[in-house]
Order: C-alpha cells, then structure tokens, then sequence
C-alpha cells in the first residue's frame, strides 16, 4: 500500500489531508448564506452543516480523543456533532467564513500533532478521519446537485435511439474463490475482515447500463407496467410516481451511465431486460480478482492510486463521461468502469462479515445493519480517491434516487 514506513507515513498523511480539504472547500467557492444553510431534500443536511460536521469530527477523535486537547467551541457541538440536531434543524448554524475559520483552526492544530501522534497506534484512525471527510464532500456534492435541479425546468423524457452494440456486452466471471473484503489500514470497519467467497460461474455486463439502454425500458412503458417491479418496487412507485431518472435531461449521450436511479428502477429493468442484479461479492469478484496470480487487487487497474487515466472520479470532469472512456481502468476480468462514474446497486442488503468489528465507533456502520439499506459499489465522477477501491461499501435505502447512482447487471447463463 502507500503507507509503508512511520515517516513517510506522517508526510503521505499531511499531503492528503490538505489536498482533501482544498478540494472539499472548492465545492463551497460562490455558495451564498441560503444556499450554505438549506435544506433541499428532508434526508439530506444543508451543505453548511456538513462542512461544520468535517471540522468537529477530525477535533473530536484526533485533537480530544488522541491528543487530551480540550474541547474547540465546544458550543458547536451541538450544532455539528451528528446526534446533536435533527436534520430539519441543521440550518441554524454560523456563516460560511465562520465555519471555515473553525476548520482552519482544527486543521492547524491537527497537522502540528501530526508531527509527534504515534502513527503506528493511530494510523487507522487518521485514515477514517481523511474518507470521512471524502464521504461528506461527496453527499455535498450530491446536494448541489439536487439545488441545481430544483431550479431546472422539468424535461420530456428522451426519444428512444439504437443502442451501441459495445454497451451490452457481458463477461463470463468463471466459478470459483475469491478474496473478498480487506484488511488494509485503509479498511472501514465494514469492509473487514477479509475472507474467502466462493461463487458459482456468472457473466456480468462490461458497462454500467446507458442512457441509451434505459430509455428503451422508458420507451417500452417500463414504469407503467407492473410486471417488471418487484412487490416493495411497485409500491414505493405508486408513493413516488416518477416516469424516468432523477438526473436524466433531454441533451445526455447515449453512452453515458444512466444516473440519479434508485434500487427499485434498477431492479424494474434488470427484470425487463432477463438479468438481475448482482449481489455485491458477484461485483467486486469481478472488479478485483485476478485469476492468473489468484490474488485480489485493490483497485481493478492493480495497485496504483487513482488517477484520471483509471477512471471519471474527483470532479475531474464534473459530470458522468462515456462508459467505455477509461480503458486504464479495466479489471482482469475485462470489466469496465467499475471506479468513478456512478456508484452501483447490488442485491446485497448492507450487513457485517463475519467476525466484524465497530470502529472507531459503535454506530459509524452497524446501526444500519437493519435490513433496510442496499450495498452500492464503485464510486462515482465526485468520489475523491481516498474513498475509492473496489473493497469499499457504500449503503443506502433502495428507494432513493438522490445520490449519483447506476448499476449494471449480470446474468446465471446467456443461454
């Protein structure tokens, strides 16, 4: 991995956390005091609250937990602590400058303890620092993305066109083991231990599923008919009756991911078009397995770190991009854009391996070990690249739509 010795150990961490948190406060360049203080959508924070959230988080566990620091504003930690304030009421919290002066004085303090923390106790809990910080930049961009929308003028759904040959291909994934999950110090606490899979042969689809594909299902009466969505599908849309994606517009190429799609929509075309969705073991078997030297790569590519060669990620090009468009990027297997892009519905519902366990604490994953969320993969064109591996678990409820979501889908036999 990148972390390979205490000292550069201490300067990778610095350089990261400060490249993170430029990108971060990039998202917030030309926010106004309403926008900052918004609630767009009743599941999601205003964008202000998740930046005060950054700061007091990275206090709290590096500055008081590890360091014996007191308390930095400790009247923020209502505010900006997460069970501190219902989501409804997250908007009453200082201006934008307020805040990042609050972040600016945290992150001072960090990086000098930085200089003497005993990595080698610490290093697991300075990686969870940095992706948390990832994981709100990212729901904030996702958030701004529902602002701009919300001011749109709603679009008639697209006229069905042909769609490219290339984008529905599959690859045959052989039967047989793999090692599935990880045990890295980069590793949430959901994504230990590793351990060893064994799934029957199934051929997945080289793409994530196109615009050009899913306005077929559209066209075809897709969302009027009943026969493609699963009992749970067809009740959350009778409740929430869409007839296309969340961020579908009119001008979108047909070669890009479709986007802005529940669980349920997923499902509904798997059916229409004689798939399924594949279980979250059957997607990272195949963005990571490497069959000839029987070893699981980290990322599909290999070893090395993202980069804009491998995959759309870290608002690089600011929108989704073509799905065969990063041949660097391919897995052993021959899958393609499996990193960036979207993040992609599984079958899986969120849930521990065997033998986990919390950190650094008790709810970051377990309390939504309910049953009640689904696993998504891969990343998306904002996921930064700490938060990104073919090892990593995203989770939310099947019927939302908000977040930058696709999906592929796979088959038992292409008889």
């Amino acid at each position: 991995m990148r972390l390979a010795s205490t000292p550069s150990c201490r300067d990778t961490l610095s350089r990261d956390f400060q490249q993170c948190r430029l990108g971060t406060l990039a998202l917030y360049e030309g926010v106004d005091s309403t926008t900052f203080k918004q609630q767009i959508h009743p599941e999601f924070s205003p964008i202000g609250w998740h930046l005060g959230h950054i700061g007091f988080t990275e206090s709290y566990w590096i500055l008081e937990r590890c360091a014996g620091e007191s308390p930095l504003h400790p009247e923020y930690r209502q505010l900006f602590a997460v069970d501190g304030l219902p989501k409804a009421q997250r908007g009453k919290i200082p201006e934008l400058a307020e805040v990042c002066d609050y972040l600016q004085t945290i992150r001072q303090r960090v990086l000098k303890y930085l200089e003497t923390a005993p990595l080698d106790t610490q290093e697991r809990l300075w990686q969870f620092i940095l992706q948390h910080e990832v994981q709100h930049s990212e729901t904030v961009a996702f958030v701004l993305q529902m602002i701009r929308l919300s001011s749109r003028p709603a679009v008639p759904p697209l006229k069905p066109t042909r769609t490219e040959a290339t984008a529905t291909e599959m690859v045959k994934i052989p039967a047989g083991g793999f090692e599935m999950g990880a045990q890295t110090s980069f590793a949430l606490d959901n994504e230990r231990p590793s351990h060893w899979v064994e799934l029957d042969t199934y051929w997945i689809d080289r793409y994530p599923v196109t615009c050009g594909q899913y306005q077929d299902f559209m066209a075809k009466g897709g969302y009027q008919t009943r026969q493609w969505w699963s009992d749970a599908g067809w009740q959350w849309l009778q409740d929430h009756p869409v007839n296309q994606p969340l961020y579908w517009h009119p001008n979108l190429p047909q070669d890009r991911p479709a986007c802005g799609i529940s669980y349920y929509e997923a499902e509904a075309y798997a059916n229409f078009v004689g798939k399924r969705l594949p279980t979250e073991a059957e997607w990272e078997k195949a963005a990571r397995w490497d069959n000839q030297v029987q070893h699981s790569r980290t990322y599909p590519w290999g070893e090395e770190f993202p980069t804009n060669r491998h995959c759309n990620h870290n608002h690089a090009v600011g929108q989704t991009t073509p799905v065969n468009a990063y041949s660097g990027g391919e897995s052993a297997y021959g899958v393609c854009d499996l990193l960036g892009n979207v993040w992609e519905w599984t079958a899986t519902w969120f849930d521990g391996y065997e033998g986990f366990q919390s950190f650094p604490y008790l709810g970051y994953s377990q309390v939504y070990f309910d049953r009640q969320h689904r696993v998504l993969k891969g990343g998306s064109w904002a996921t930064r690249p700490w938060g990104m591996r073919s090892s990593f678990r995203n989770w939310y409820h099947p019927g939302v739509r908000q977040i930058l979501a696709g999906f592929r889908c796979v088959r038992d036999s292409l008889s």
